[in-house]
């Protein structure tokens, strides 16, 4: 649902520079070959998979450096094929097959992540991509949480996510159509039984409790900066009234901040949601890889039209945050307008 606002000189510029901006970037993708489109993810998101034996073994031995190795691989995998697989696969950057692309993102949203489809996809395609930073649609408050102080949502709140993002998705059950209902359910069952059995029957677990345990670390492993990295990215850039939203390039350009390159995220979470955000916005439809292959050409662009190119370190992001909890993440943001631009 796009807001009605009438058009202004600035609507003109600004879809030009997006068109010769796009252009730039569909030239690159169409002189870059199949294993640069897709294959690097795809060849990532398999060894995960191909990963997840030597991981479930590691758990047999009574070496502590062998079980911590097996938690490390199965939480890394367990990152990549959720947070990595799930966000390609929603923005069909995997394949161009829409049959492969709906079974890929029912693998790796419902399977893999145990969380309804339809409505990730919704939520982050429709509504985060389509709206981003603005108020009340796609600025990212759903990750606020405003009765926890700073020290308790940046350092122990994390731990909660693999539990809350079940409980949220069967409360989310409950609005979908009956059909789509089972069959979501049938999968995240599917997904969390598989992880259980393996650790009962390949890793040795001997109680039910110990099993949900060792579920509970991997899938704990990576939440400090999974959780981190959704709200240092949006949260405290500049926010907008959804009637005087600016033009998507300013809009993407204003309201996206890219982080450092660091290899265990790059991995698990994609080039995409660490260090070529800004691209990804501005391109939803690339896969990591050419995202990072376009971020030079991005940057240039960007920075050559005197726009905005966010760009922060993880550490300065989490000091600010910490210096400045209340402000971001309590009260309500304070709406950015760009005169002459919307």
């Amino acid at each position: 649902m796009e807001p009605a606002h009438s058009a202004s000189p600035g609507d003109g510029a600004a879809e030009v520079l997006l068109s010769e901006l796009e252009r730039q970037v569909q030239d690159v993708v169409r002189a870059s070959s199949w294993w640069e489109r897709r294959g690097v993810d795809c060849a990532i998101l398999a060894l995960s998979l191909l990963a997840l034996p030597a991981g479930f073994l590691c758990l047999r031995s009574h070496n502590v450096l062998a079980f911590a190795t097996g938690i490390t691989i199965l939480g890394v995998c367990h990152y990549t094929l959720t947070v990595k697989g799930s966000h390609l696969a929603t923005h069909g950057a995997l394949t161009e097959s829409k049959r492969w692309g709906k079974i890929l993102m029912i693998f790796f949203v419902e399977v893999c992540t145990a969380f309804p489809a339809e409505v990730a996809k919704f939520n982050h395609v429709n509504m985060h991509h389509g709206y981003t930073n603005v108020v009340g649609l796609g600025d990212s408050s759903t990750w606020k949480v405003p009765c926890l102080n700073r020290y308790i949502y940046m350092f122990l709140a994390p731990l909660s996510i693999p539990i809350l993002t079940l409980l949220v998705a069967l409360e989310r059950l409950r609005k979908e159509e009956l059909r789509v209902a089972l069959r979501t359910l049938v999968f995240m069952s599917l997904g969390l039984y598989s992880q259980y059995w393996l650790l009962l029957n390949v890793s040795g677990f001997r109680s039910p409790s110990s099993a949900l345990a060792c579920m509970l670390l991997a899938r704990s492993l990576l939440a400090h900066p999974y959780l981190h990295v959704n709200i240092f990215q949006h949260i405290g850039l500049p926010m907008f009234s959804p009637d005087k939203k600016p033009r998507r390039i300013h809009m993407m350009s204003l309201g996206v901040l890219n982080l450092p390159r660091q290899p265990v995220l790059d991995w698990a979470f994609g080039h995409s949601l660490i260090s070529c955000h800004v691209e990804h916005h501005l391109f939803p439809w690339l896969s990591d890889h050419m995202c990072l292959k376009v971020k030079p050409l991005v940057s240039k662009f960007l920075h050559d039209k005197q726009l905005p190119y966010n760009e922060d370190s993880y550490l300065a992001r989490f000091q600010l945050f910490l210096s400045r909890y209340e402000e971001y993440m309590v009260h309500a943001p304070s709406i950015t307008e760009l005169v002459g631009v919307q």
